[in-house]
């Protein structure tokens, strides 16, 4: 009975010791300080959380997906990454890591999250960037809310519906990818489902960021976007339709960097960042869908969601397909 007293104290101190070991803390406190590179937004309460329970000043830098790769690289190349850690769509980290930018770390906080996103020995994965179909529930109808993608060929939806460039937009191309490796069961299938969306004349532009503003406005009914942004864009009209199939989306990774001045505290920062505590802030403030167990977004229905994971495509498959949807979509 003693015997089996201890190992229960033991089993129930184990998960705090990986999340604030202490000699990993005073190291990271000598150290005084951690950069932070990502391509998210509203992060900093977050950053906030790490820094009043660590004592530790922690920089969040944000730059923007199209950018990430070539001003890491630059600044790694000539000797000047400032960032200890990493944020990044897993295909832009898995070009980081052949570029020699990333340091190997497996976070004990990761202990509980999928398998399959621990398998790279440097990059984390956490999260996925998921898509759906939002819509202005003042203007659409609840009869008229689509229950597939297929829906989105109904002519009714003509001058209605706004998408990221899909010529450019290099998640958007990938999505598309990915309806036809998961969602559609033939070939046929999707180039029909591509034709007619594209015969539906959709507003576009050059990101997911400025989805949501034609759909609040009225202006177009419903957007192919991210459902965070019926949490960050609070108050709009904004609601998702329930789809019959499967939500899909990029998986966002992590990693430290290869250079980083302090090594420490971009373990105690990454280990901070994977806990419950963090991940059910980051879902409940900035609507992200994260890949810690039992952590939802706070979006109506989004826990019954089922969302996978889209394969990364290479630079040639980005370029093919950005190219074949140009022609789909009849632009210039």
């Amino acid at each position: 009975m003693k015997r089996l007293l201890i190992l229960l104290v033991a089993l129930t101190l184990v998960p705090a010791a990986f999340a604030a070991d202490t000699g990993l803390v005073d190291k990271a406190k000598a150290e005084g300080q951690v950069s932070f590179y990502a391509n998210m937004t509203a992060i900093q309460p977050i950053m906030d959380m790490f820094n009043a329970q660590y004592g530790l000043e922690g920089k969040y830098t944000r730059i923007s997906t199209s950018k990430f790769l070539a001003t890491v690289l630059t600044e790694f190349e000539a000797g000047k990454l400032m960032a200890d850690v990493l944020q990044a769509p897993l295909p832009v980290m898995q070009m980081l890591k052949s570029k020699g930018v990333l340091a190997p770390y497996a976070s004990p906080s990761a202990a509980g999250y999928p398998a399959w996103t621990r398998e790279d020995d440097q990059i984390q994965t956490f999260g996925i960037e998921y898509v759906g179909l939002i819509y202005n529930k003042e203007l659409v109808k609840a009869d008229e809310v689509p229950t597939s993608y297929e829906d989105l060929t109904d002519p009714k939806w003509k001058n209605r519906i706004v998408m990221a460039n899909p010529a450019a937009h290099a998640t958007t191309i990938s999505w598309l990818v990915g309806l036809k490796e998961n969602i559609f069961k033939s070939e046929a299938e999707w180039m029909a489902f591509l034709e007619g969306l594209a015969a539906n004349r959709p507003m576009l532009v050059r990101s997911f960021g400025p989805t949501p503003a034609p759909v609040e406005s009225g202006e177009k009914h419903i957007a192919i976007s991210m459902p965070k942004y019926i949490i960050t864009k609070a108050p709009a009209p904004l609601d998702w339709a329930r789809i019959k199939q499967p939500l899909m989306g990029t998986p966002r990774g992590m990693a430290i960097s290869a250079s980083a001045k302090n090594p420490n505290a971009a373990k105690l920062f990454m280990d901070f960042w994977l806990t419950k505590q963090a991940m059910t802030k980051l879902s409940a403030e900035v609507g992200e869908y994260v890949l810690t167990p039992g952590v939802f977004p706070p979006i109506d229905g989004m826990n019954k969601a089922k969302v996978i994971p889209i394969r990364t495509l290479s630079d040639e498959e980005i370029s093919s397909y950005g190219a074949k949807f140009k022609k789909i979509f009849e632009m210039p």
